[in-house]
């Protein structure tokens, strides 16, 4: 079974590839992106799409990095407020299952 979805996984993976490399293929001829004041660049057009999803991915990144730190030092709080005062924690049992009838 692990075999087989080893196998699965990794036609998946290929496949992707596959068409990711086809779609470059398809997408080879020159495209012109004009910026303001007259700048303008020209190159193929997957050169562009990967180059703008990775401006994207950039983007999206800093745009976490101040919520990630905020969770970092509340963390770190957390943890440093359990080493002073330690808190014992009961497990709790789920609560009975209320007695439904089955059938008409």
């Amino acid at each position: 079974m692990k075999q087989f979805l080893w196998l699965l996984q990794w036609t998946l993976k290929a496949a992707i590839f596959l068409m990711l490399f086809a779609f470059a293929l398809n997408n080879q001829e020159d495209v012109q992106v004009r910026f303001f004041w007259g700048l303008q660049w020209r190159s193929p057009l997957v050169l562009v799409l990967l180059a703008f999803f990775a401006a994207g991915v950039v983007v999206g990144v800093l745009g976490m990095v101040p919520r990630w730190w905020r969770q970092r030092r509340l963390a770190k709080q957390v943890l440093a407020a359990s080493n002073e005062s330690p808190v014992s924690v009961k497990p709790v049992s789920a609560p009975p299952a209320p007695d439904i009838p089955f059938g008409p």
